[in-house]
C-alpha cells in the first residue's frame, strides 16, 4: 500500500503510515489509521478514485 499522511486532531500532530484501512461511510470514502500516540483512530477523506485505487492494492 501507499503511504498516506494523517493529522491527529487530539495530539495536534501529523504522521505518515502505510498501516490503514479504506472504509465507506455515508457514500464517502475514508482512510482510517490508529494514532501512534494513543488508542484512538484518525480518519482522512479520500476521493472515490483514490479509494478504488487503494482497495486494489
Amino acid at each position: 500500500m501507499d503511504q498516506l499522511s494523517f493529522y491527529d486532531v487530539k495530539t495536534k500532530s501529523k504522521f505518515n503510515t502505510k498501516d490503514f484501512t479504506v472504509k465507506e461511510k455515508g457514500g464517502r470514502f475514508f482512510a482510517v489509521a490508529k494514532s501512534p500516540k494513543g488508542t484512538h483512530e484518525c480518519w482522512r477523506v479520500l476521493s472515490k478514485v483514490q479509494a478504488a485505487e487503494l482497495k486494489k492494492k
